[in-house]
């Protein structure tokens, strides 16, 4: 076939393939690009993978939590303690001088646990106490005044409702930075909005330094992003982490960094933070440490290291069991918000913030797009490895440029759903192409077989054929005058004709000559192909019957591949039998080894050796033959492997080691060869039990009878 006829034999068979795979692959690449919530998961998964196998090295701790533990509880209450013991470890962390204090604790309320209030619910209206109690300091103007002496940040909560509290947060800049023109009218950016605030009673929120917001939407249970920014009915908000950064640096002001609606960043004092598009941060977290943390209880006591304290970011928050829900990070571990927060002033201070770029979808759609197109055009011209070890390549250096892509620039790429979609797009290719390549090989072979015999049939040739094959096997009662052997054959073609062929006779007296063999194939081509090798077989052992018989399968692999244009091959078991020693010389090329059966002993061996490959296979090989010596009564089983390769409609093989039984079984009884080759055919056709014959089907026993049968 010339390449032009196979290009256009390949696009024939290519074109129903992209027919499907074409608009697949469109679909599949909306879906990398938009990733929906339905295959979401999958991305943040992927994403969580990445700082699993790499999860962030602690570089410095500029926070140190003071955590109201199960310890300090212990020593000093249940939770909440009355706001003077809050206000002592507020003055106790202030000594130390921090660069700011953060309470992740919001106080809405007075404080329950303060003496009026507890006078006032036991209905005591002696004008005694009342005086002596006003002249005391109330709980909540002490905790006032703790705050108001030192650098303080209280948390808000944002709320999608009213309620009606005061919201004091630092000015905030927005700067538009790149390139493009200044909007006329101010553009709200694109972050997260509530209408409202929760937070901590007014005497107390007014006394704080700063303000800043510690709301935060799980994604599926697990914390990733932190909004740095929200905005409370137009009103900009920072984050706690970051309200922190701007007092501990006593920086006036914010500003946040925006191209149009889109955030790009928040710089607060010396530090710029790099932000997705909505103004949230993608934390790249560390393993818990209990290095962070400090025990409210021994700040109280004096046990703390002031060196703990001085100059960093102190956050106060509870975390004893029980009295806070832990969130789940990307690494799969429970994790205090408070130690949260403290990740999240690491990222900013050491700059690890995890970041997606702006046009990642699009990079990450565009790389499906340009792979699944190879996939489209390349799998229906390669084979079924060649194109699974490119998919498999290609997969793999996607996921391969995800993971370094994170590990040198802490880039977010997902490689897990286009990964996904290609494996889809590939599967789907190769059952299409090999279905479509399944389908016209048979259509094909239909086509050619039924041409051939629907030929063969007009003009008579397949019977003429059936007559001329079954005419040229030898007949064993012209054996019947010489009674040291007893032979029997039959060959039954799959089809009209057939590819086996048998021959025997004698080379003089003394010696006998018999061969078995099977041409590849069945019908037509095989019969007259087979007819051919018999004749020059037989016609090259005549001419040098004394030649050592490997050598004489050496000159009929010479004599029947000269003129093989179909490129067939044939197997072959030849032998010479020494009728008066019972010598026996043989060479096997390819053939099934044949069966040596002692009826004295029931005992049932093959011959194994002699052996070589099929004719026309390799040119010029050295075939070597063996001997063997055969006791009288002995006999010998040659079939073709339409006996052993015989189907029941399960699809079971009838097999060599089936042979073997039945002979074993059917020897015992004083049977002549004729009677073994037929119980033999009766039983494979026993076991197809109707099932198409898989291949011509050739049975031949020899028996010798020893040197004393002499002929009649």
């Amino acid at each position: 076939m010339s390449l032009a006829a196979a290009s256009a034999t390949t696009a024939r068979r290519s074109w129903p393939i992209r027919l499907v795979a074409v608009p697949l692959l469109v679909v599949l690449t909306v879906l990398v690009w938009i990733a929906p919530p339905a295959v979401e998961r999958l991305q943040s998964a992927w994403f969580d993978a990445y700082q699993m196998m790499l999860p962030r090295h602690v570089v410095s701790m500029p926070a140190t939590i003071v955590e109201i533990d199960h310890k300090s509880l212990a020593a000093l209450g249940q939770w909440p303690w009355p706001r003077p013991v809050l206000a002592q470890l507020i003055r106790d962390i202030n000594r130390h001088r921090p660069a700011a204090i953060g309470l992740d604790i919001v106080m809405p309320e007075a404080d329950g646990l303060s003496l009026e209030r507890l006078l006032r619910r036991t209905g005591n209206d002696d004008p005694v106490a009342a005086n002596q109690l006003a002249a005391l300091s109330a709980s909540d103007q002490e905790l006032a005044k703790a705050l108001a002496a030192a650098p303080t940040v209280l948390a808000i909560v944002g709320s999608a409702g009213e309620t009606n509290m005061l919201l004091r947060v630092p000015p905030f800049v927005v700067t538009t930075v790149g390139e493009g023109a200044v909007p006329a009218e101010p553009v709200m950016p694109r972050v997260p909005r509530f209408e409202s605030v929760l937070t901590s009673l007014d005497l107390l929120d007014s006394a704080a330094t700063g303000h800043g917001l510690i709301s935060v939407a799980l994604s599926r249970g697990v914390i990733r992003r932190i909004p740095l920014v929200a905005s409370v009915k137009g009103t900009l908000v920072p984050a706690f982490s970051i309200e922190m950064l701007r007092v501990g640096q006593s920086a006036p002001m914010l500003r946040l960094l925006t191209q149009g609606p889109s955030v790009v960043g928040i710089s607060v004092g010396r530090f710029v933070a790099q932000t997705d598009d909505d103004g949230a941060a993608r934390v790249y977290f560390s393993k818990p440490n209990q290095a962070r943390f400090v025990s409210a209880v021994d700040v109280l006591d004096g046990k703390v290291d002031p060196e703990r304290i001085s100059d960093k970011l102190v956050l106060i928050g509870v975390t004893g069991v029980g009295m806070v829900e832990d969130k789940t990070t990307p690494l799969g571990e429970l994790m205090p918000g408070v130690e949260i927060h403290a990740q999240l002033l690491e990222n900013l201070f050491d700059d690890t913030l995890l970041h997606r770029p702006a046009w990642g979808a699009q990079a990450e759609a565009l790389a499906f797009l340009l792979i699944g197109a190879l996939f489209v055009y390349a799998t229906p011209r390669l084979s079924a490895r060649n194109s699974a070890m490119l998919a498999l390549g290609c997969v793999v250096i996607v996921m391969l440029f995800g993971y370094f892509a994170f590990r040198l620039q802490r880039l977010l790429f997902d490689a897990a759903l286009p990964g996904a979609g290609l494996t889809l797009l590939f599967l789907t290719l190769l059952v299409l192409t090999l279905a479509e390549t399944t389908r016209q090989r048979k259509a094909l072979e239909q086509l050619v077989q039924r041409e051939r015999e629907e030929s063969a049939r007009m003009a008579g040739e397949l019977d003429a054929a059936k007559r001329v094959q079954v005419a040229t096997l030898p007949r064993a009662e012209l054996l019947a005058d010489d009674r040291r052997i007893d032979l029997a054959a039959a060959m039954v073609p799959a089809r009209e004709v057939g590819g086996d062929l048998y021959d025997f006779f004698r080379l003089d007296a003394r010696h006998f000559f018999f061969i078995v063999g099977d041409v590849a194939g069945k019908g037509l081509t095989a019969s007259i192909f087979m007819a051919v090798s018999k004749a020059l077989y037989k016609s090259t052992m005549l001419r040098t019957s004394g030649a050592d018989i490997g050598e004489l399968m050496a000159a009929a692999n010479a004599e029947v591949s000269r003129d093989n244009p179909e490129m067939l091959f044939v197997t072959a078991f030849a032998a010479v039998l020494d009728l008066e020693s019972g010598d026996l010389v043989y060479c096997n090329a390819g053939h099934e080894n044949p069966y040596v059966v002692n009826p004295a002993d029931g005992t049932v061996v093959r011959i194994a050796d002699g052996g070589g490959p099929p004719l026309c296979a390799v040119d010029d090989f050295a075939y070597r033959g063996a001997e063997r010596r055969i006791r009288a009564g002995e006999l010998l089983c040659l079939v073709s492997d339409g006996v052993t390769e015989a189907t029941n409609p399960a699809g079971a093989l009838y097999g060599g080691e089936r042979v073997r039984v039945f002979l074993e079984r059917f020897v015992k009884r004083d049977a002549t060869a004729a009677a073994l080759v037929d119980a033999l055919r009766a039983d494979v056709q026993a076991f197809s039990a109707g099932a198409e014959p898989a291949d011509d089907m050739t049975v031949l026993v020899l028996r010798w009878n020893g040197a004393g049968a002499r002929s009649s």
